[in-house]
């Protein structure tokens, strides 16, 4: 048990004791998502490193506080990756990464954060060291409580190690652009979906869809005799700019919207879009934070985030129904029966 997570875990028995709200916080980069949460900062930063890497298991286990670009170096000097391509934002750590849960351009192919999670050990809101889960795959026995905890943005418990499974960088890569408004965009990627085809990412912006491939040269060479289309150039530039949020889309001082909806539903119309996971993420701008977008998600079906606002919100995530908000609140109870770990931060009474 190292230094730094006997700090954190005294500072959170300290808090529980004194039932005073600590705010958790690792490089910032992600303190715009969510509702602004109550209390004393807790620092995570100081508890970083790798635990334990095994590249022949495809396995690693890192301590919260650790820099994501960290890790991602580590992986990369062995030929490997997090396949569900987090986004940084910043100086982010793998801490934040697991709490909030956000996935890249790979996520609708290779799968969620939660899906690459083998386990977590936690601090509580007790101050009680817990492990769920563990370092191999097949070794959960009842509820997935390792997974529970991805994207509750630390509102459960403290992550203080988390274990993933990691996967072997494709040999190649290429990414095709075509011509394509949204309605046939949405047609295709869902057409495509359904074919053995070595689509790894999907984007639809500006009357352009982008699809890129991975995987051995000749299962490439196959896929774009098929789909057609230009190869982009500097294609890893261009992911990266939609995964950090740095394309021109992203640009501006409006609201921004992250829209959930089944893969073929057809254009929202509700302003400038992006388009993602073959039609399963929209990406939406607004002059301001306009309400009708989550019952638009509602109606169709799925849910909305306003991911990015400029007016403080009670509503930044749908509202959930009866039976979902007693279940949050048990667990939270269960978790965090003195309310310390970030209030408020997902919902106001949470």
């Amino acid at each position: 048990m190292s230094d730094a997570f006997q700090a954190l875990q005294a500072r959170v028995t300290e808090a529980a004791e004194k039932k005073r709200p600590l705010r958790i916080r690792g490089g910032g980069s992600k303190d715009f998502y969510g509702r602004a949460a109550a209390g004393d900062r807790l620092d995570t930063r100081d508890h970083s490193g790798v635990v334990d890497y095994e590249p022949t298991e495809l396995v690693v286990t890192v301590r919260c506080g650790t820099p994501l670009r960290e890790l991602e170096r580590l992986l990369a000097e062995r030929g490997q990756m997090l396949a569900f391509e987090p986004p940084h934002f910043g100086a982010a750590t793998i801490g934040g990464a697991i709490a909030t849960g956000l996935s890249g351009p790979r996520r609708a192919t290779s799968g969620a954060a939660r899906d690459f999670v083998l386990g977590v050990r936690v601090i509580d809101g007790r101050g009680r060291d817990l492990s769920f889960g563990g370092r191999v795959m097949k070794n959960v026995a009842g509820y997935d409580v390792s997974r529970l905890i991805v994207g509750s943005l630390g509102t459960l418990a403290l992550i203080a190690e988390v274990s993933l499974k990691v996967l072997p960088v494709p040999p190649e890569s290429l990414t095709l652009v075509r011509e394509a408004g949204e309605a046939d965009a949405i047609r295709w990627m869902n057409e495509w979906g359904g074919k053995p085809l070595p689509i790894s990412a999907t984007c639809v912006f500006g009357g352009k869809l982008f699809v890129r491939l991975s995987g051995a040269a000749p299962a490439l060479k196959a896929a774009r005799a098929h789909l057609g289309g230009d190869i982009l150039s500097h294609d890893a530039a261009f992911w990266e700019s939609v995964r950090e949020q740095a394309h021109m889309f992203f640009a501006g001082t409006g609201g921004l919207w992250r829209i959930s909806v089944p893969s073929a539903t057809a254009p929202l119309a509700l302003g400038p879009t992006l388009i993602e996971w073959g039609g399963a993420q929209r990406w939406v701008r607004t002059e301001s934070d306009t309400p009708g977008v989550p019952a638009a998600a509602i109606k169709e079906r799925g849910h909305a985030t306003a991911f990015r606002s400029r007016n403080a919100r009670d509503d930044v995530f749908t509202p959930l129904a009866p039976a979902l908000a007693r279940i949050h609140s048990k667990l939270k109870q269960e978790f965090d029966p003195h309310r310390i770990f970030n209030p408020g931060r997902m919902y106001a009474d949470l």
